[in-house]
């Protein structure tokens, strides 16, 4: 007897995952979660390439230099960590400025990371390989989702619909689309993980908008003590609090 597919939700990955909240989080930890809510999430998006989702316009960009690459990278996130029944989806956490900021700084440039040769490709349990840094690795991950909507669909990556992302964003992780210096299945992790860095990170870091990701997950934030709940016995639901006092 053939075992039935489970359709999986994303309140059925945040209740069973281990990920460790607000924690930098390793690669390969959503996998086949992408498009798993294609049905609740179907963006409307128009054809100058951006959504309906409201974004924070007075973020500002640190690092991307146009409107339209970081609106792929907006969408590339959303169908990673998308809208549902259970919380906000990576655009309304405004994970595109997590990454935006992260992408600027020593993460982006590789500053405190071994950077010379020799480069080979390398098993995924060695680590970073590449001789580009992260923020090469991510504008040209970024061009590459462009370059293959147009080819494949003769649109804009965030004019597409979620089905056609999903198809694109596939192809990356299964390592089916060329790039240089770098694979395309490295650069889908590498923006899996930082989509969920960018969800679950400390809002003062760009992300995590309203510490929606921490309410969704009921985790606490930074409290000053627990002095005055330790010893209960049911789970407390704590309001939580930002490093930053967001």
């Amino acid at each position: 007897m053939t075992e039935k597919p489970k359709n999986y939700s994303r309140r059925d990955f945040l209740k069973t995952t281990g990920i460790a909240t607000g924690a930098l989080i390793g690669g390969g930890l959503i996998g086949g979660f992408v498009g798993l809510n294609a049905n609740k999430t179907d963006q409307n998006v128009s054809d100058t390439g951006t959504t309906n989702h409201e974004m924070a316009s007075n973020q500002g960009f640190q690092f991307f230099q146009t409107q339209r690459e970081f609106d792929v990278l907006s969408n590339a996130t959303e169908r990673i960590l998308p809208k549902d029944d259970l919380g906000p989806g990576a655009i309304d956490l405004g994970v595109a400025y997590f990454i935006d900021r992260q992408l600027a700084a020593q993460y982006g440039s590789n500053t405190k990371e071994y950077m010379h040769g020799p480069f080979a490709v390398g098993a995924k349990t060695q680590g970073y390989q590449s001789r580009l840094t992260r923020a090469s690795i991510f504008r040209q991950g970024i061009a590459k989702l462009e370059e293959e909507a147009k080819s494949r669909f003769d649109k804009g990556f965030s004019s597409l619909e979620a089905e056609q992302m999903d198809e694109i964003l596939t192809a990356f992780q299964n390592d089916e689309v060329a790039m240089t210096g770098v694979t395309s299945a490295f650069f889908f992790r590498l923006l899996r993980t930082a989509t969920l860095e960018g969800a679950y990170a400390d809002p003062m870091y760009g992300g995590n908008r309203n510490m929606a990701g921490w309410k969704m997950k009921e985790f606490p934030g930074h409290q000053m003590a627990y002095i005055n709940v330790i010893e209960e016995d049911k789970f407390q639901k704590i309001e939580p609090k930002s490093l930053g006092g967001m």
